[in-house]
């Protein structure tokens, strides 16, 4: 079974400057990806005074839907299915993780993982029910500390540990803030999970399948994709468990550094 996934911080529907709405264009970027399951960082759940400002009155580039993001972009798309974690709550309003999904969505949970009040995480878990059966779908967005990060990093392998048992088909994604790439090896070593950019370089050859080895060994190397008009930091990732990554891409030019400070990341992968 092959399965197209995606990940993508989407900055809360609003462009990096000026904070002008995006959430008409990022619906039709979504639907660009030809994802069956979308996974997404800052959705904005509700926002009071973005709605006051550009709500019904607005119906061009700049409409505020009434909705919430997960709701909206799912809605007359082939992603019927959606999923919202709320992470941070203030007086105007929500933002968190969001799935969208082709498949049904069998259960989902999100777990509060932040690591001071002023900064609120959450891994959102969804089950998806697929032909193959169910495949566990974590939505990451780590913090912005490396000591904060390391102990989200241990949340999340104890969330995989206990959710996914039997080594049940995994994917994990999302923005982990990890500039230094300092937590794929710990993944990989506690999960037996692979990075998609890893898994693909050099794949079908002798001497690729030995470079991999080696970068599991600490070295491995995500792609760039922060900023989005010129990516140069390494802060989104997607790792997967009993999938072979057959391709994996950074979408990126003058269209997506338009509509967030992050690069999506686009991968087509099938159950082995």
């Amino acid at each position: 079974m092959k399965i197209r996934v995606a990940t993508y911080n989407i900055h809360k529907g609003v462009s990096s400057i000026r904070a002008e709405p995006r959430v008409l264009a990022l619906k039709q970027a979504i639907g660009m990806f030809d994802a069956d399951v979308v996974f997404l960082q800052e959705v904005q759940g509700k926002h009071d005074l973005k709605a006051a400002k550009y709500g019904a009155e607005h119906l061009g580039t700049k409409h505020w839907p009434a909705a919430a993001q997960h709701e909206y972009f799912a809605g007359e798309s082939r992603h019927l299915h959606a999923a919202y974690g709320m992470n941070a709550i203030y007086d105007h309003g929500h933002h968190g993780n969001a799935l969208l999904s082709a498949f049904p969505i069998a259960s989902q949970a999100n777990r509060d993982v932040s690591d001071h009040a002023y900064e609120q995480r959450g891994i959102l878990h969804c089950v998806l029910d697929t032909p193959r059966g169910p495949v566990h779908c974590y939505v990451v967005h780590l913090g912005l500390f490396e000591s904060g990060r390391r102990r989200q990093t241990q949340a999340l392998i104890n969330a995989v540990k206990e959710t996914a048992p039997h080594g049940e088909p995994v994917v994990i994604a999302g923005d982990f803030n990890d500039w230094r790439n300092t937590l794929s090896a710990e993944l990989y070593n506690a999960l037996g999970v692979v990075e998609a950019f890893d898994e693909i370089e050099g794949s079908n050859t002798a001497l690729g399948e030995i470079m991999r080895k080696l970068r599991r060994k600490g070295s491995i190397i995500p792609a760039r994709t922060f900023p989005a008009a010129l990516p140069f930091f390494r802060l989104d990732r997607i790792y997967v468990r009993s999938f072979t990554v057959d391709t994996a891409q950074v979408m990126h030019g003058s269209l997506w550094a338009k509509l967030s400070d992050h690069a999506p990341i686009v991968a087509s992968l099938t159950l082995a």
